[in-house]
């Protein structure tokens, strides 16, 4: 039986378009606008205060908001540059939020977002964050408008039916071929992954190590599909996710890569987290490390502590007299956080979630907290808890200035002031950006 077409959606507006004024940068990688009839636009691929046509490509008739992109400038900002990659733009690559804007726009509008999460949800002005709202890009970043720095070390390419490897358009599971991405470190573009056929695939991690010349490709194939023979243009190794389980599993090769920061080597298992940028691991390290200035004897705990990273900074820092807590819910990031580490025997890393395994350790005080939480952040119940443990000092690390504003707002309540922020651009070209946000107890700044 033939299958009818489906039918459009009742009240969908996708395809109208708008002429529209556009007006402040929103967190997410557009900017708003407003339709006649006052309905509200995200619109993308627009800079504040152009005049744009938008066109809708979410959204229904009543909805709180619709989507758009702009698809013709009819009146451009100053910060308006032509993308320097061919394949930015409405309806293409999704990976990248501005790259029409200057770069030292781009920093201005991350700063705009991180003020107004902060103003809205935690109730803080800049001033009162300690942030004097500079958003510093990495060492080696700050290029003229036109040229883009080739720091992603992790690069997630998807394949399309043809099996051509390429990147997902924007909120979207349609694969936009590419010959080459122009954020992907050298480390990544020298495997020529877009330069091979991958049929069967669903898509391919690559992933370049810093500090070492390790390499490694991920492969997802799709369900029944068989493993190519994997020939790239670097010495590589390979690592399959199974359909079964999702484990990720090695067909050849170490099945880890070896990171570097701090003046330490970090051995990183296949899909563990490490820091995308070359320059942030070392970057988020420095900044921690100077706003909680560890001393010898403390006892400090690294909360979703990954592979280790804070944790062996924090070892080397408070001596043999002091002791260092890591707690982390990924079973092979526990593996190699224990491996990192396992010259410190002051150094205790604990595997399950933080909110269940920090209050059975029966710690009820400590001198110095690191906390990384995934993006959605770490919530009212754990923020409460650390308040609790009447720490000098807390170095809060986080890649949403969403989440991280409203865990602030849980930290003042719990008794905590904001002493120091700072905001790094370790995401050029697109609209993420990572903070580190200093607190100690309210009553030390009175």
């Amino acid at each position: 039986m033939q299958a009818e077409p489906k039918k459009p959606q009742v009240g969908s507006l996708v395809g109208e378009e708008y002429e529209v004024e556009v007006g402040p940068v929103a967190h997410g990688g557009h900017c708003i606008a407003r339709t006649e009839s006052g309905q509200v636009l995200f619109v993308r691929h627009a800079l504040p205060g152009e005049r744009v046509v938008a066109r809708v490509t979410e959204g229904e008739e009543g909805a709180r908001f619709l989507r758009a992109d702009a698809v013709e400038v009819l009146s451009a900002s100053k910060d308006r540059i032509e993308a320097p990659c061919p394949y930015a733009g409405p309806g293409r690559c999704g990976g990248c939020d501005w790259q029409h804007a200057k770069p030292g726009a781009q920093r201005r509008l991350k700063g705009e977002v991180v003020a107004e999460q902060l103003r809205r949800l935690a109730g803080l002005t800049p001033e009162e964050a300690g942030w004097d709202g500079t958003v510093m890009p990495a060492e080696g970043d700050k290029l003229p408008a036109g040229q883009v720095p080739q720091w992603r070390t992790r690069v997630q390419y998807a394949v399309d039916g043809s099996g051509r490897a390429g990147l997902r358009r924007h909120r979207s599971h349609e694969v936009e071929p590419i010959d080459h991405c122009m954020i992907a470190a050298e480390g990544v573009s020298e495997l020529g992954i877009e330069k091979r056929e991958w049929p069967g695939m669903a898509s391919i991690e690559a992933i370049a190590a810093t500090g070492s010349q390790d390499r490694q490709v991920i492969l997802t194939p799709r369900p029944g599909a068989r493993l190519p023979i994997v020939e790239l243009d670097r010495p590589v190794s390979v690592m399959r996710v199974e359909e079964k389980d999702g484990g990720v599993h090695r067909v050849h090769g170490r099945p880890f890569v070896r990171e570097r920061a701090d003046g330490r080597t970090y051995r990183v298992g296949a899909g563990g987290f490490w820091q995308v940028h070359p320059k942030a691991a070392d970057t988020l390290v420095t900044a921690v490390m100077q706003g909680l200035l560890p001393r010898k004897g403390d006892m400090a705990l690294d909360l979703y502590c990954g592979v280790g990273l804070f944790a062996g900074a924090l070892a080397d820092r408070v001596g043999e007299q002091g002791a260092v807590l890591g707690i982390e819910s990924g079973k092979r990031a526990v593996e190699d956080a224990r491996h990192n580490l396992a010259e410190f025997p002051r150094v205790r890393i604990e595997q399950g979630r933080v909110e269940t395994v920090l209050p059975r350790t029966g710690i009820t005080e400590v001198d110095l907290v690191v906390l990384d939480p995934p993006r959605a952040g770490a919530g009212r119940k754990t923020v409460e808890h650390l308040a609790s443990l009447g720490a000098r000092r807390i170095a809060y690390v986080a890649c949403d200035p969403a989440a991280l504003a409203r865990d602030l707002g849980y930290f003042r309540d719990g008794g905590y002031r904001v002493r120091m922020l700072r905001v790094f651009d370790l995401f050029p070209m697109t609209h993420h950006v990572e903070c580190v946000a200093i607190l100690e107890p309210a009553a030390k700044g009175l």
